[in-house]
């Protein structure tokens, strides 16, 4: 695919980190952290990748794309708010009595694919969409994407065996690997050894790369989509709370919001790393 300009979608990515914080700012409670290490996971996807049409959220001949760690989700609603598949001014009313912007994303949204938020189940349902493409004859490519603590759940290995026995190609799973979550390191909270190994040994393409580096995530993406005789896994690095320097890292802010003046500062750091990019 032609690739974009690069310094155009790092400008997006601060854009809708800035979206990202106003949304939980305004709703008073949400995940920052896990929403802020993803951003340009999902700019590769939306803005290079993913066959899509907001216009016609029901294509059938659209990717799909699967947000497995539901609590990201004002990630996705600011990236499908820019993309056109709902008016931007629906992300004020996240997490709001009545707004189809709850906490976790709910089919009937345009644009969402699977209702999620209880993890580990992802990953089954993209070999379900998977099997069920395959069986169409049709070509539509399936996107998953985990944290990295969600992969503690044991569903998540029944899954990653299943799509490497049945060799779904069209399959590319995704870890937000920040190395953090709700209770801790991930390292701590369970250590499970080198990523790259266990899906490798599992059967599966694994590809690493800097999740926070735009060109390649987009690499990352193409390798996955040349791969035709297994699933492939792109394990991309991110930092938990990115973009903001008193968030990055801190385990604590998994689940709350930027108070009026913690946003008017990631504001200002936001608008300075813009300036930078020329």
């Amino acid at each position: 695919m032609e690739r974009p300009n690069i310094k155009e979608l790092q400008k997006k990515a601060i854009s809708l980190r800035k979206d990202i914080l106003k949304m939980l700012m305004l709703a008073g409670s949400g995940h920052t952290g896990g929403s802020l290490s993803m951003v340009e996971i999902l700019v590769a996807l939306y803005y290079y990748k993913l066959r899509s049409r907001p216009s016609e959220p029901k294509w059938k001949g659209r990717d799909l794309f699967l947000l497995s760690k539901g609590h990201g989700c004002p990630a996705l609603y600011a990236v499908l708010a820019d993309k056109g598949y709902f008016p931007k001014e629906t992300l004020w009313t996240l997490r709001k009595l009545g707004s189809p912007l709850q906490g976790h994303p709910q089919i009937g949204v345009p644009g969402i694919e699977i209702s999620s938020g209880s993890l580990g189940q992802g990953l089954s349902i993209a070999n379900g969409m998977a099997l069920a493409a395959r069986y169409d004859g049709a070509d539509n490519r399936i996107y998953c994407l985990m944290g990295d603590g969600e992969t503690n759940e044991g569903q998540v290995w029944e899954a990653v065996m299943t799509a490497a026995h049945y060799k779904l190609s069209n399959v590319c799973a995704i870890i937000d690997y920040n190395k953090l979550q709700i209770d801790g390191r991930c390292c701590e909270v369970k250590e499970v050894g080198s990523f790259m190994h266990i899906w490798k040994d599992f059967g599966w393409n694994p590809i690493e790369c800097d999740g926070h580096d735009i060109s390649a995530l987009m690499e990352a993406l193409d390798k996955a989509e040349s791969a035709k005789d297994r699933p492939s896994v792109i394990i991309a690095h991110t930092i938990k709370g990115k973009g903001v320097s008193f968030v990055e890292n801190k385990v604590e802010w998994h689940g709350i919001a930027p108070k009026k003046e913690e946003y008017e500062k990631a504001i200002k750091e936001l608008d300075e790393a813009l300036a930078v990019i020329k």
